[in-house]
């Protein structure tokens, strides 16, 4: 999918949102465990209910693989019956030595098709460019995350007083473009997104947090937003686990119906 493309569902759905597809075999519906593939069924309905809404799918990859060859099999069955003018994120977070990116890439790209994978950055550039080599394909790159242990490694600074998030987004550039290239950005980091989008005006970001984890949807717009809007904002548990019960697809619309309400807004104040 190219950018352009991207931007054209965003406008026709006056939409941002990414639905976080975390399928856990323990928290779905327990009427659905009984089902040959309760996995898929639980992620069928979910996005039947949803497409309106939402403009990206983020198959989160460890709830898949976790149930061995069979997760697979039920990982690529979803990818295939996501309307195809919506956005695909394997949340896969490689990244390794070139030739095994490489190979990365493939099994994401060319036999399951996604339109991104979610990289980690941390071993340089050899571990991140094999990704960005495939046509209308996007690398979505791990630079300022929501989880409490972000704080480790990325906000350290340098002699110069530089975090190491910032040398990331700088460094990372020179790899790929606005048109293949986007960050992970973490909503609870509300403060720090206006620096990151200094650094990176054109980039999409990817923004987990909103929801569950208590990120501002409000302030990820007002400080992440660019001229084509430049957001996908991911909900998932806040969406896929409204309810456990028979309701749960219906519940799943109610809540993404309400993000996609205050991102209408937002658009029409931002852009």
């Amino acid at each position: 999918m190219t950018r352009a493309e991207l931007f054209s569902q965003i406008q026709k759905k006056s939409s941002f949102l990414c639905v976080g597809l975390d399928a856990d075999l323990a928290k779905i519906p327990a009427h659905l465990k009984s089902e040959p593939d309760p996995i898929f069924s639980f992620c069928r309905e979910i996005i039947e209910e949803t497409a309106d809404y939402a403009v990206a799918y983020k198959p989160n990859i460890a709830f898949f693989e976790a149930l061995g060859p069979t997760g697979w099999e039920t990982l690529q069955k979803v990818n295939e019956i996501i309307p195809r003018e919506i956005f695909t994120i394997a949340d896969a977070k490689r990244g390794d030595i070139g030739n095994t990116s490489k190979l990365y890439a493939k099994a994401f790209f060319e036999q399951m098709d996604f339109d991104s994978v979610t990289v980690a950055p941390y071993m340089g550039a050899d571990s991140v460019t094999p990704f960005l080599e495939f046509e209308d394909k996007w690398v979505i790159l791990l630079a300022l995350t929501s989880n409490a242990g972000s704080m480790d490694f990325q906000l350290i600074k340098d002699e110069n007083g530089k975090p190491l998030y910032q040398s990331v987004l700088e460094k990372s550039q020179k790899w790929g473009s606005p048109e293949n290239l986007m960050y992970v950005v973490g909503a609870t980091r509300g403060e720090l997104i206006a620096e990151v989008r200094k650094l990176v005006p054109d980039h999409f970001f990817l923004v987990p947090g909103v929801g569950a984890q208590g990120g501002s949807l409000a302030d990820v717009a007002k400080y992440g937003m660019n001229s084509s809007c430049g957001l996908m904002v991911n909900s998932s548990r806040g969406i896929i686990y409204a309810s456990d019960g028979k309701d749960f697809a219906k519940a799943a619309r109610q809540e993404a119906k309400k993000l996609q309400e205050e991102m209408k807004s937002l658009l029409e104040k931002y852009l």
